[in-house]
């Protein structure tokens, strides 16, 4: 499994290397001693939960996050292809504000750590899109976190017209006052 870092403060992929053959293809989907290795620690224990999203192309989910301590996640794209967005709201962050676009897809499997403290979202950019998320705390609904995904202070570029919003989503906040929120 290699390892790439990103531009965002404690944001890494990790990109399996698939064994093809006539059969098909053998991938490792999760290895915790790597994922310990790279974070210097036993995280990989801490995970608690697996979740499984499928959308339909164009639909976009997210921007989310969660206030607190924060949920730390492994993203991956297991069934077609997705741009996959992260922004960095933690203020003490030197990358706060910032954000970064990744595709994940069924083609090179990459994984994206997303530490505590980043919206995260997506758009479907297949038929069908199947996104798995291993999280390290169970879910608190009273945590959630959520900024309109077409913030204009955040000025991210979705590559297709959006064909379906939650109802949470279509009324997710401003990046302003999720920043007003934040500072407190």
């Amino acid at each position: 499994m290699r390892i790439e870092p990103s531009q965002l403060s404690g944001v890494i992929t990790f990109v399996p290397q698939p064994h093809h053959d006539d059969r098909g293809l053998f991938t490792r989907t999760f290895d915790a001693q790597i994922f310990d290795e790279w974070a210097g620690s036993t995280t990989a224990a801490t995970f608690v939960q697996d979740s499984q999203s499928r959308s339909l192309r164009g639909v976009i989910r997210g921007l989310h996050g969660r206030s607190g301590a924060g949920e730390a996640k492994l993203v991956r794209c297991a069934r077609g292809a997705v741009h996959d967005v992260l922004v960095d709201a933690r203020p003490q962050s030197p990358t706060f504000g910032r954000h970064e676009v990744f595709l994940l897809d069924d083609i090179e499997f990459r994984h994206l750590y997303v530490p505590p403290g980043m919206l995260h979202g997506f758009q479907a950019l297949s038929d069908i899109a199947d996104v798995c998320y291993r999280i390290d705390r169970p879910h608190d609904p009273t945590e959630d976190l959520a900024v309109a995904h077409d913030d204009p202070d955040l000025g991210i570029a979705w590559p297709l017209p959006p064909t379906l919003l939650s109802p949470r989503d279509a009324a997710a906040g401003s990046w302003a006052e999720l920043v007003t929120h934040l500072r407190g």
